[in-house]
């Protein structure tokens, strides 16, 4: 249902880790290279990541110590009534003079039969001070929630994010699903 998706500024969730994201390409613990998708992948030196989690204490897990990397669990599957949390990761944006990142994106959540329940241009992903190296990983400001109703449509749904660096103009289209039981 429309009314349960919500973008919610998710302020002073910048701490960074080098350890998943490194020269704008992503990796693994191990520091492997890890193939692109349309959920992770980078553009012109724009890393992007969605990553749908049932982690209620999503924040709590992030806000962490720069050198722990946290552990979210991946949500593929949906259940009625079961709330997920659709996070935004980002790494090496373009730095103005003022040390400063311009980062919006545009939403959208995709019913299964293809219609847009839910549609934001513009929201502020990150604006400010970077802190910490620019090839750490970030959360972005959206944090898109989930939770299906009985009146929801059973199937795929679609989650489309357009993770805009407004200082180098570089577009990062990602895209990630998970299916309602």
């Amino acid at each position: 249902m429309i009314s349960k998706y919500f973008f919610a500024l998710a302020v002073g969730l910048t701490l960074g880790t080098s350890a998943l994201a490194q020269q704008a390409a992503w990796i693994d613990a191990h520091g492997r290279p890890v193939p692109e998708t349309e959920a992770r992948r980078s553009i012109n030196g724009l890393a992007g990541s969605l990553l749908v989690t049932p982690d209620a204490n999503w924040r709590e897990k992030w806000d962490t110590p720069a050198n722990t990397v946290p552990h979210f669990n991946e949500a593929k599957t949906v259940e009625r009534g079961q709330q997920v949390f659709v996070l935004i990761f980002f790494s090496n944006p373009k730095k103005g003079v003022d040390g400063r990142a311009d980062l919006t994106c545009d939403l959208d959540a995709v019913r299964p039969d293809g219609s847009v329940s839910s549609h934001q241009e513009n929201a502020v992903c990150y604006q400010g001070e970077l802190k910490g190296d620019a090839y750490a990983t970030y959360l972005a400001a959206p944090v898109i929630g989930f939770t299906g109703d009985a009146d929801d449509p059973a199937g795929t749904w679609t989650v489309r994010v357009s993770l805009k660096d407004n200082l180098s103009k570089t577009v990062l289209p990602l895209k990630t699903s998970f299916t309602l039981k």
